[in-house]
């Protein structure tokens, strides 16, 4: 089956799309197989939220694991990491071929630590490498949320020669330190004698959040000046930081990582279905299209830009200037980037602590009626 052409127009135009979503069902019926070759899908991620909906509504696709789990006297945590880790590794699995093909760049798949361990450092460095070791698959990527205590395990996990997903990024200042992180990362797996090519980054930078957040603040203010600065900042956000990415690859720094086979680590849109329906569905796909990103999307998402199109080539380059007005009016409204950003960061740990607790209950209850069959 030949895929829609807007989506072979964003692959084409460089774009990776990734769909933000997995579960059970879609991997046993090839249903994810099928998006791959149908709807230019390549690549997976996943986060507390998608295992807790995953868990939760096909609990019949998980019904033989939990009860072996359960006879084997395994405890919640423990089933919670078995039941994820093996929907991941099967993904990678059926993701390998496209992995191999494109040497290592697409075929991903994304697994978050425990969003509990987002203000600890060491104890996220430790599940980093439970997972990948669990998981067992070279084209797994392990998520990491850009807190401050997120910036050194970053730099440790990737200096172990384990490719990360930096996720939870709001701020362009935060994306810098990642950034960083992730080249010091590279030069400390060097130096431990990892081989850098064969160890990838993405950094997810969360779009239709943005925009949720300032425009509820827009909407305090309600002035035409505030109107005419609707979902506006989401796009230029992500458009500044992508030139905070183009920057870090014009240092000597990254041109000696990069003589020794580095890849870069590519920005990721991230919450880029729209919140506001008033918003067209393709906004923060179409209007984010650059040679080198990944755009990963809810199937909702995928499916919009597959039938509504919109298509115009490259919306980031050349945006600089127009983005940084955007947030100097905003400003100029009294509209702080670092306390939205910092909102956006506590809430948006709060929300993956919420869905785990809704996961681990779901697993808890499981289990319980297991034991009882």
């Amino acid at each position: 089956m030949t895929p829609p052409l807007p989506l072979v127009e964003l692959t084409q135009a460089g774009v990776s799309i990734w769909l933000d979503d997995l579960d059970r069902q879609r991997i046993t019926s090839g249903e994810l197989a099928s998006l791959i070759s149908a709807s230019e899908v390549r690549g997976v991620t996943t986060n507390p939220t998608i295992f807790a909906k995953a868990l939760s509504g096909s609990t019949s696709a998980y019904a033989d694991q939990l009860r072996e789990l359960a006879a084997a006297g395994s405890d919640v945590d423990g089933a919670v990491r078995a039941l994820t880790t093996t929907d991941v590794r099967d993904a990678c699995d059926v993701f390998r071929p496209l992995w191999e093909s494109s040497y290592g760049i697409d075929g991903r798949v994304s697994i978050e630590v425990d969003p509990r361990l987002a203000r600890d450092t060491d104890a996220t460095i430790l599940q980093a490498r439970l997972l990948h070791g669990v998981v067992d698959r070279p084209n797994v990527l392990i998520k990491i949320p850009a807190t401050q205590e997120g910036l050194p395990a970053i730099t440790e996990v990737i200096g172990s020669g384990i490719s990360v997903n930096v996720t939870l990024i709001f701020s362009i200042e935060r994306y810098a330190e990642v950034i960083d992180a992730w080249l010091a990362g590279l030069e400390l797996a060097q130096a431990r004698g990892h081989d850098v090519a064969t160890i990838d980054s993405v950094a997810s930078f969360f779009v239709s959040r943005m925009d949720s957040a300032v425009d509820s603040r827009l909407d305090a203010i309600g002035t035409p000046e505030a109107a005419a600065l609707h979902a506006r900042a989401g796009l230029a956000s992500a458009r500044l930081a992508w030139g905070v990415f183009q920057d870090a690859l014009a240092q000597p720094r990254w041109a000696a990582l990069k003589a020794a086979g580095a890849r870069p680590q590519r920005p990721l849109w991230a919450s880029t279905g729209v919140k506001d329906p008033a918003l067209p569905p393709t906004l923060y796909v179409m209007g984010l299209v650059v040679q080198g990103c990944v755009n990963t999307m809810p199937e909702g998402t995928l499916r919009a830009c597959a039938r509504d199109g919109g298509f115009s080539g490259d919306t980031v380059s050349n945006t600089q200037v127009a983005s940084q007005a955007v947030w100097d009016a905003l400003e100029g409204l009294g509209i702080s980037a670092h306390d939205v950003c910092q909102h956006l960061e506590d809430e948006g740990v709060q929300k993956f602590e919420v869905s785990w607790q809704e996961l681990l209950d779901s697993v808890s209850a499981a289990l319980q009626d297991a034991r009882l069959t």
